[in-house]
C-alpha cells in the first residue's frame, strides 16, 4: 500500500478499479438498475444542495462572470474538440470503420460534464463557482448547439432533441443548487464544520455514475459488439484524444496565467464530455441499429477521463494537503 500511495493510487483510487470490475463482472439489472438510476439521481442532487449551502453568493457571482474561465471552456468544448476530432476520424477513419468514425465526430461535439466535472474540480480544491456555471452552460447549449453541429458536419439531416436534458439539468442540479443557497444562511454553517459530508457526497457520486455506465454498457452487449481488434484501435485512438486534450487544455490554462483554482475548474470541465448529455442525443439523432456503435467511442472516453480525472484530482487533492500535514507534524515535534 505505501507504494500504491507514494505513486498516487489510495483506497479511492482501488474503489474506482473495483466499481469498473464489479460493473463488467456483476452490473445492475433490472430493479436494481432502476433503483441505481433513482440513487445515482438523488445523490447528485444532494451534492449540488450542498455546493450551494456552502458556497459564498460573492464566489457564485465571480464564477458567473469569470468570463475567461466561460470563454475557454466554451471554446475548448464546441471549437478545439471537433477540430480535433474530425482530424483524428480522418486519419484513423480506414482503422475503425465508419459507424466508429461518425461515433468520434459524435463525442467531439458533445458538451462537458456537470456532476462529475464539477465533483473532480471540487476534490482538487478548484473553482467549484466557475466550474458550476461553465459545465451547466455547457449543456444547455449543448441540447440546441450538438445537433446543429452534428447535422453540419455529418449531414445527419434535422434530428429533433427532446427538452428532458434540459428539464435535468435544472431540476438535478441548478434547482438543488438554488435551494442550497437560499438555505445557506440556516444550514451552510453546519455544512462547513462538517466537510467530511461533502467529501463523502463528492466521491459517492462519482462511485455511483461509473457503476452504473459500465452495467449499462455491459448489459447492452456494447464490449461484444465489435471486433477485438476495432475495440483496441479505438482505445488507443481515444485516448491519444483524451491525452491531447488535456494537454492542450493545461497549457492554456497556463498561457493565459489563470490561477491554480481556475486553472483546475478550466481542466476538469473543458477536457470532459457527458455521457448523460450523450445518450438521448444519439438516441434523438441516428437510427436505432447504428446508436450502439456510434456511443461507444463516447464510452471509452467517458470511462477514461473518469479515471485519469480522479487520479489527477487525487494528486492535486494530496498536494493541497501536504503543507498542512508537515505543519501539523513539525507542530507536535
Amino acid at each position: 500500500m505505501s507504494l500504491l500511495r507514494r505513486i498516487g493510487v489510495d483506497t479511492y483510487m482501488l474503489l474506482l478499479f473495483a466499481t469498473v470490475g464489479l460493473g463488467l463482472l456483476l452490473p445492475a439489472q433490472g430493479l436494481a438498475a432502476t433503483s441505481l438510476k433513482h440513487l445515482t439521481y438523488w445523490a447528485v442532487s444532494l451534492l449540488f444542495f450542498l455546493y450551494g449551502a456552502k458556497l459564498d453568493p460573492k464566489a457564485v457571482r465571480a464564477g458567473i462572470t469569470n468570463w475567461r474561465i466561460q470563454g475557454m471552456t466554451f471554446a475548448a468544448t464546441y471549437l478545439m474538440f471537433p477540430l480535433l476530432g474530425f482530424a483524428l476520424a480522418w486519419i484513423f477513419g480506414p482503422l475503425l470503420g465508419a459507424k466508429l468514425s461518425l461515433g468520434l465526430l459524435f463525442l467531439a461535439v458533445l458538451p462537458s460534464t456537470v456532476q462529475s466535472s464539477i465533483a473532480f474540480t471540487s476534490i482538487a480544491g478548484g473553482n467549484v463557482a466557475a466550474a458550476i456555471c461553465a459545465a451547466s452552460v455547457s449543456n444547455l447549449v449543448g441540447v440546441v448547439l450538438t445537433p446543429a453541429m452534428v447535422a453540419f458536419l455529418l449531414h445527419q439531416g434535422d434530428g429533433g432533441v427532446s427538452l428532458d436534458s434540459v428539464i435535468k439539468i435544472g431540476t438535478q442540479i441548478l434547482l438543488p443548487f438554488v435551494i442550497g443557497q437560499i438555505a445557506r444562511p440556516w444550514v451552510g454553517a453546519f455544512v462547513q464544520k462538517h466537510k467530511t459530508l461533502t467529501m463523502v457526497v463528492d466521491r459517492g457520486s462519482i462511485l455511483l455514475i461509473i457503476y452504473a455506465a459500465f452495467s449499462r454498457s455491459t448489459v447492452t452487449g456494447l464490449w461484444g459488439a465489435i471486433p477485438v481488434s476495432s475495440l483496441l484501435m479505438l482505445i488507443l485512438v481515444v485516448l491519444v484524444f483524451l491525452a491531447i486534450i488535456m494537454g492542450l487544455i493545461a497549457g492554456a490554462g497556463r498561457v493565459f496565467r489563470l490561477n491554480a483554482p481556475d486553472r483546475a475548474a478550466l481542466f476538469y470541465c473543458g477536457s470532459t464530455k457527458s455521457l448523460a448529455s450523450g445518450l438521448p442525443i444519439a438516441t434523438a439523432l441516428f437510427a436505432a441499429d447504428k446508436v450502439g456503435a456510434i456511443v461507444l467511442p463516447l464510452l471509452v472516453y467517458h470511462m477514461s477521463q473518469l479515471l485519469v480525472c480522479a487520479y489527477i484530482s487525487q494528486k492535486a487533492a494530496h498536494a493541497l494537503r501536504a503543507p498542512q500535514e508537515r505543519a501539523v507534524t513539525s507542530g507536535a515535534g
